[in-house]
């Protein structure tokens, strides 16, 4: 037996705290039941609903997309706007983002079915790094990128240390291109760290996920994990805790 959330969230119906609100709004059937409790475990034989449609356990999906700009990282969007599923043709999963990218970044996202793992990959306790590309209205001084790797304060908190490096620089224009790898994931917390440090981000590129990056993926495009790379997350993620 397995936690109705659990069941539900790798059926594809959302990540396991989304399913978790579907239930507490009453939108979860078992065997015909309304359910409401979130400590409910159901057999495999179980009749489960929600919204009134049957769900089925779905096998795991893992998928790497290179993000375009302009996309909104979510399976659905009420403004209209083009979402990062949009771009998966040819499977059946119902699959959706691990944590998000904003609308105008671009790289690499993850996407599974598998709400176990999706929690995994997002929770900051698991310090799983993800490495930005920036360009910058400016040119940060040694210093300053050091201030970055300490943490600095955005939002009322304190970020973790980081790694950051001066990747090119064009004085004419007083710009630079600036490396930032994290762990955390906060909301637009690559640019609101450099802003921190009095630098606005013009563009910003997720290069890689842990040991994953893009290779020769184009934008718009995906592949499968393997089985190797997945178990190799989810082992990094368990060996940190």
């Amino acid at each position: 037996m397995e936690r109705l959330q659990k069941v539900m969230a790798h059926a594809g119906i959302a990540s396991r705290r989304k399913c978790e609100d579907i239930i507490l709004e009453g939108r979860v059937k078992v065997n015909g039941q309304v359910v409401r409790e979130l400590g409910i475990k159901v057999h495999a034989s179980d009749r489960i609903e929600v919204d009134e449609v049957p769900i089925y356990k779905e096998e795991p999906r893992y998928l790497l997309l290179y993000k375009p700009k302009n996309y909104i990282s979510a399976v659905a969007d009420d403004k209209g706007r083009p979402v990062v599923t949009d771009l998966i043709q040819g499977i059946q999963e119902r699959i959706y983002p691990i944590g998000r990218l904003d609308f105008d970044t671009t790289g690499l996202l993850l996407l599974t079915n598998d709400g176990d793992f999706a929690n995994k990959m997002m929770h900051p306790k698991h310090q799983i790094n993800k490495t930005y590309i920036a360009k910058l209205g400016g040119i940060p001084t040694p210093k300053e990128l050091r201030m970055l790797e300490k943490g600095v304060i955005i939002d009322g908190q304190k970020t973790s240390k980081a790694r950051a490096r001066l990747i090119s620089s064009n004085q004419d224009n007083r710009t630079a291109i600036a490396q930032l790898t994290i762990h955390e994931g906060w909301n637009h917390q690559v640019k609101k760290m450099f802003e921190a440090i009095g630098y606005p981000v013009f563009k910003l590129k997720r290069e890689s996920f842990a040991f994953l990056g893009l290779d020769d993926l184009k934008p718009g495009m995906w592949r499968d994990l393997t089985a190797f790379e997945v178990d190799k997350l989810s082992k990094m993620a368990d060996d940190s805790q």
